[in-house]
């Protein structure tokens, strides 16, 4: 069973750094598509940046030029290098994969897309 597990939330300073990791087992083949989402409190989930496993890439525009995601497909880990971060940014990041049988030139960032989900990392940022 694949399991998806995130790590490195903590709470920063608005305008500081922080960098995510989402480790993936329980398969011998890596997701074609892997993703970022984040819940805050009262809101639906949304989609913050994807990846494909070639390393193409797509962000939404609220953290565009502010984040960068990244895999390591060998150990099978997705990181998330979020920077400048604001209180906006504050939320539960959850990492997410597909089937590794996708085909998809770029990754969506929709949530319904995605079938293996992790239990999230809690992302606060103090002003």
């Amino acid at each position: 069973q694949v399991k998806l597990v995130e790590s490195g939330g903590e709470t920063v300073q608005a305008g500081g750094s922080l960098k995510l990791s989402c480790a993936v087992s329980g398969t011998t083949s890596s997701s074609h598509c892997m993703a970022w989402f984040r819940q805050a409190p009262g809101k639906g989930r949304e989609g913050v940046a994807s990846i494909v496993r070639d390393g193409t890439t797509n962000y939404a525009d609220s953290v565009k030029d502010r984040f960068i995601i990244s895999r390591d497909n060998l150990k099978n880990i997705l990181y998330l290098q979020m920077n400048n971060l604001t209180l906006e940014d504050a939320a539960m990041y959850y990492c997410a994969a597909d089937s590794p049988l996708d085909r998809r030139a770029l990754c969506p960032i929709v949530p319904d897309d995605y079938n293996h989900w992790g239990q999230g990392t809690q992302v606060t940022v103090s002003s």
